[in-house]
């Protein structure tokens, strides 16, 4: 059976213009991601400073603009003088986020290294749970201070003679969850983010600032949080940060398809809160949004309970993904993208091996799971600026979700490319969707490309030497007298590329 799904695209029709950094990536100091991951000396493709070039060639495929480092919860309790210097003189730290053992072999400047070698920019996070202000501006002016200065100049000493300037600084990491490394309340945090935001923006006032938000919008303090937050740090910071993960424990499939509906409340809710402040200050400033950890994140639980304490760079977070996994990717993307006049940044956490797009064996091979597909589908074709489209989709129920649409999607147009790029999920178990757009807005333009991800076995993986999950290109897209059509199969991610004919 095939259900009907019409909808229209017009240039006219603009959400906003989508800021490159919401296709950002995470990298933690945490399980295999630096070490084993981007970083294996002794590995055969590695570079002359240990960087593995088969991952580098992965990164840069999915055209990566913006990293976040060094954490997540690691940042709570990492004194970043440790990551500088001569490698021999670092220390070995215990990690109390993670239990496990931190070696410093790669710190900031060497991340900074592998971040230009992706051509990417870093979105450093500073620890606001064992430090503060002082530790913070230090390592702007580590980092971003030209030289004359005590910060400035040991960066010099150590090799770097040009700064870093390095643009997005997050203020710290989920300091809402009782698990983190010096959690806070509400007041308290937002007492101190403000004073470190001024510090810090006095050494160099180009940058840009994040604040933590809550870790999820099921957090016992959301929204209240939020509020407070910005009730102290309006005025000196620019984003404030949401996190989100789904997992799909009850093997609940239409459910688990519709898990992206939450995270649109909850940006839609972090919104208001944003824009309520603003009116209460009466500020002429808009504060955007930073989803700076989003994923899905279930499978290694169990296996993580088993981690040795205190060992190096264990298999931590290392879900193996399945198809199912990367359709609720794709429809958090589009989720994002639907609101990319105020979501700005945006970090898929993480980028290797840790509930990751990339994996890599030691010594061996990388490989890409499943979720790589969509999230490089979005980064590669997914700029310009995002259009509203007006949808009309049948809808299903599930447990926690009503009024679902079959049909999820959202446009981008790149009017300097002449291409306007529609993707969509059809979350339909049974049936294909008939897609009937009118795209007559788009005069002179044709199809180009209809990619498909779509496998009948939802729990398919892919694995080394065995890529089960691959996209395809044999989609049947096609324009005739202004009007688009195509079949989106049942269960699948759809990228229907348009251009001028």
């Amino acid at each position: 059976m095939t259900q009907k799904a019409n909808m229209t695209i017009d240039k006219e029709f603009v959400i906003g213009k989508i800021d490159e950094r919401i296709y950002g990536s995470f990298i933690e100091h945490l399980g295999r991601a630096v070490y084993e991951g981007i970083y294996e000396p002794d590995h055969p493709s590695a570079d002359e400073q240990g960087f593995r070039t088969d991952v580098i060639d992965l990164v840069k495929e999915l055209k990566v603009p913006l990293v976040r480092y060094p954490g997540g919860n690691f940042v709570s309790g990492y004194n970043w003088e440790d990551g500088v210097g001569p490698v021999s003189d670092r220390p070995r730290r215990l990690d109390l986020a993670w239990r496990t053992t931190e070696t410093n072999e790669i710190g900031t400047n060497e991340f900074m290294d592998w971040a230009k070698k992706i051509n990417a920019e870093v979105n450093m996070a500073v620890n606001l749970g064992t430090r503060g202000i002082d530790a913070a501006r230090n390592l702007v002016e580590y980092c971003n201070h030209t030289s004359g200065s005590y910060w400035s100049d040991l960066r010099v000493s150590h090799g770097y003679k040009e700064p870093h300037h390095i643009k997005t600084w997050c203020l710290g990491n989920e300091m809402d969850g009782p698990w983190q490394i010096g959690h806070k309340t509400a007041h308290e945090y937002g007492r101190l983010a403000a004073e470190t935001a001024k510090a810090m923006r006095w050494v160099d006032p180009s940058i840009e600032l994040v604040a933590c938000g809550s870790s999820n919008r099921h957090m016992p303090t959301f929204a209240e949080w939020e509020a407070t937050v910005l009730d102290h740090t309006y005025e000196h910071v620019d984003y404030i940060s949401l996190h989100t993960y789904y997992g799909n424990r009850d093997g609940d499939l239409a459910n688990y398809l519709a898990q992206s509906m939450d995270m649109d409340q909850f940006i839609y809710s972090v919104i208001s809160i944003a824009d309520y402040m603003k009116a209460k200050k009466r500020s002429k400033k808009t504060i955007n949004l930073s989803f700076d950890e989003w994923n899905v994140w279930f499978h290694s639980n169990e296996a993580d309970k088993q981690i040795e304490p205190w060992s190096v760079a264990p298999p931590q977070l290392e879900d193996i993904y399945t198809f199912e996994d990367a359709l609720l990717v794709g429809s958090m993307l589009i989720s994002m993208l639907r609101r990319a006049d105020r979501v700005k940044i945006a970090c898929l956490a993480q980028l290797v091996n840790v509930i990751a797009p990339i994996m890599t064996e030691k010594g061996g091979e990388a490989w890409k799971q499943p979720i790589f597909y969509p999230y490089m589908h979005a980064s590669v074709f997914g700029r310009g600026v995002a259009l509203h489209a007006n949808v009309s989709s049948p809808k299903y129920d599930c447990k926690d979700f009503t009024d679902v649409p079959y049909l999820d999607t959202v446009s981008v147009y790149n009017e300097e490319e002449e291409t306007v790029t529609i993707f969509a999920v059809n979350r339909h178990q049974e049936d294909s969707l008939s897609l009937d757009a009118d795209v007559r807005s788009f005069e002179g333009y044709a199809v180009k490309e209809h990619i498909v991800l779509q496998n009948d076995d939802v729990k398919a993986t892919n694995q080394l030497n065995r890529s089960n999950v691959v996209p395809h290109n044999n989609g049947d897209a096609k324009v005739d007298g202004g009007q688009l059509s195509a079949q989106l199969p049942k269960l699948s991610w759809n990228v229907i590329r348009l251009g001028k004919a």
